[in-house]
């Protein structure tokens, strides 16, 4: 019997300091951020990256040797072609305009998405406008070839050749008039449809650090910040537009079993914002993340692209009255704001 409640006596005592060590653990979780522990928390943040590319390179060596021999020859390849001169240089040149094109469209969607709803907007500051003006270049001159190359479009330090050409050095209209527009949105849909593929893909890989973070936590046995954050807010009143958006996002929280490929495609189709919400429960809840990524990239990339891509192409007929103050707006010295994409002039007045 002494040996039987000894044994308990032990075991309780055990758990007992297993718990007390568990909560010592999550507190000092809580306090591990920059602005406590600021040199701690980068020294972690550096040991993590290490870890995480250690473990990558380990693992391509093991399972994936021949792609690593591979990506190293064509590393070497495409070094080899940009230092050695000679007649392929403008194809190297092309490619590189390419490169730049994609990155330049996909950094955009992330700034966009990233950051819970904080990140830039890019959609109305650089692909809306780079559509609209587009569109209203195509309709003023008939004729939807007004490319260089697909690349030619709104970049970091530069706008789109065509923007400062006049239609007479595209050639003749290639639409006749019909209903005051000649050109359909159906021919000029294909001629912006890179760029906003891209700046969809931007947006869909946006949406991965709330799905790894929050996963992450759920794995450590944590709540991400911005579940604890709702639960703890359950009981505010901040106006009435607030408590629906909250009641809205406790219904998603309470609903969240349901989160299957089909419904996270429907939420990032759809443009709102409680996708982060959705990307966080996702990854507290264990969705897969092929299952999670392949959704939100249709949904992103493919459909919600196309559905702004066509309302901002069905209010053509309310930018042409504009278009003389965007030509006025240039001609006062801000054509590189409009370059950027800035079209407040022509959207707001």
């Amino acid at each position: 019997m002494g040996s039987g409640k000894g044994a308990t006596s032990s075991s309780q005592q055990m758990e007992s300091s297993i718990e007390d060590l568990r909560e010592r653990h999550r507190l000092e979780l809580e306090n591990l951020t920059l602005t406590t522990q600021p040199f701690k928390t980068l020294r972690l943040f550096i040991q993590a990256i290490f870890q995480y590319f250690k473990q990558s390179v380990l693992y391509l060596l093991a399972r994936g040797g021949w792609l690593m021999l591979l990506s190293t020859l064509i590393a070497a390849l495409g070094i080899l072609l940009v230092t050695i001169e000679g007649p392929h240089e403008k194809h190297v040149e092309e490619v590189s305009h390419y490169v730049r094109f994609g990155l330049w469209w996909i950094a955009l969607g992330v700034a966009s998405s990233i950051g819970l709803g904080s990140g830039l907007h890019t959609f109305v500051l650089y692909l809306g406008p780079h559509i609209a003006l587009f569109t209203i270049k195509a309709m003023q001159c008939g004729r939807i070839d007004l490319k260089s190359a697909p690349y030619d479009t709104i970049l970091l330090k530069r706008g789109p050749s065509w923007l400062d050409k006049s239609c007479g050095e595209f050639g003749p209209p290639l639409f006749s008039s019909s209903h005051g527009s000649r050109v359909p949105i159906s021919s000029i849909l294909p001629q912006v449809q890179m760029e906003a593929i891209l700046w969809g893909l931007g947006t869909a890989l946006g949406e991965l650090p709330p799905y790894f973070i929050s996963r992450a936590a759920s794995v450590s046995g944590g709540k991400f910040d911005a579940i604890e954050e709702l639960d703890a807010s359950s009981s505010e009143d901040n106006g009435v537009i607030a408590t629906h958006l909250r009641q809205i996002k406790r219904w998603l929280l309470s609903h969240s079993q349901h989160l299957n490929f089909f419904t996270i495609l429907v939420l990032a189709s759809v443009p709102n914002p409680l996708f982060d919400l959705a990307g966080i429960m996702c990854g507290q809840f264990g969705i897969p993340f092929w299952k999670f990524f392949f959704a939100t990239l249709i949904g992103k990339a493919i459909i919600k692209t196309h559905i702004q891509k066509n309302f901002m192409q069905s209010k053509r007929s309310t930018w042409l009255p504009h278009l003389r103050c965007l030509q006025i707006s240039r001609k006062s010295g801000i054509s590189h704001l409009l370059q950027s994409g800035t079209l407040l002039c022509g959207l707001c007045s």
